[in-house]
């Protein structure tokens, strides 16, 4: 829930403003960031229907971390935080401003969770691959905000729906992850055929999607116990973690909407959601 506090211990960062919709984006290979194609279009074409933000809070499946830290550094470095791709690739630069005032204001909404304000960190390419399509002028400032491998999936949840002031202060709020992602099963062969999945993946991607749609949350936050597909989608949870901060900040007023939805490489999924 929104409270006056929490409105108020921000207004001298940012100015009010209509609510700001909040997203999950299938990140996919960090080859995203340089090339051409259906995915790319989705996240170009999402950027035409947002708001300017005044900033973005990232939560990213690469800032996996003992306890909750956010970045707070004037300029996050441009993290290359992955092997074996084209030189093309790890020549990017992504150079938007960090908010170290959105950091303190994000660690004392979060209160009293303890939250380590980070000065090491910057932008992984969970964050940067993707938002560099939304924003390609990095005129936008992006602050990270770290997912805590020791807590369930209830815990972060709760977390991010501690988040909601934010919205109405014009913070694009991000999860970046893949719902399914099992990277030992990926089919390299078959990496550029059209919406291909294992029959598990199908079947991973149908059950998540249903339970999306209907707005029942709670078998999504109690992933572990979901049906054989979505053990075999989700063998660890890194990735799927920051779809539960995005569905802890929808309210009973919004409208969430699926877009890139489809299979790559029989057991990866770049289904992403719109909450507005």
């Amino acid at each position: 829930m929104t409270t006056l506090n929490d409105l108020h211990s921000i207004s001298s960062t940012f100015s009010n403003t209509d609510k700001m919709p909040v997203l999950f984006l299938g990140h996919g290979s960090p080859m995203n960031a340089i090339e051409e194609n259906q995915f790319v279009t989705g996240f170009r074409d999402l950027a035409k229907t947002l708001p300017q933000p005044n900033a973005i809070l990232c939560v990213s499946a690469h800032w996996f971390t003992k306890g909750t830290k956010v970045t707070s550094m004037e300029m996050p470095r441009t993290i290359h935080d992955f092997g074996g791709f084209p030189q093309a690739l790890f020549d990017v630069q992504y150079p938007a401003k960090g908010s170290p005032e959105l950091a303190v204001e994000t660690k004392k909404i979060l209160d009293p969770v303890m939250v380590e304000l980070d000065e090491h960190w910057g932008l992984d390419h969970g964050a940067w691959s993707v938002i560099k399509h939304l924003y390609p002028n990095a005129d936008v400032p992006v602050i990270q905000l770290s997912i805590d491998y020791t807590k369930s999936g209830q815990y972060h949840f709760e977390l991010a729906q501690k988040l909601q002031a934010l919205r109405y202060k014009g913070v694009l709020i991000i999860g970046s992850g893949n719902i399914v992602h099992n990277l030992r099963m990926v089919d390299f062969r078959n990496f550029d055929k059209d919406n291909y999945g294992y029959d598990w993946a199908i079947e991973a991607r149908e059950t998540v999607n249903n339970y999306l749609l209907d707005g029942n949350f709670q078998p999504l936050i109690d992933f572990e116990k979901l049906n054989k597909a979505v053990q075999l989608a989700v063998p660890t949870p890194e990735h799927y973690l920051p779809l539960l901060y995005t569905l802890g900040l929808k309210d009973k007023n919004d409208e969430l909407e699926l877009f890139n939805d489809k299979l790559l490489a029989g057991s990866l999924s770049m289904t992403s959601v719109k909450i507005l």
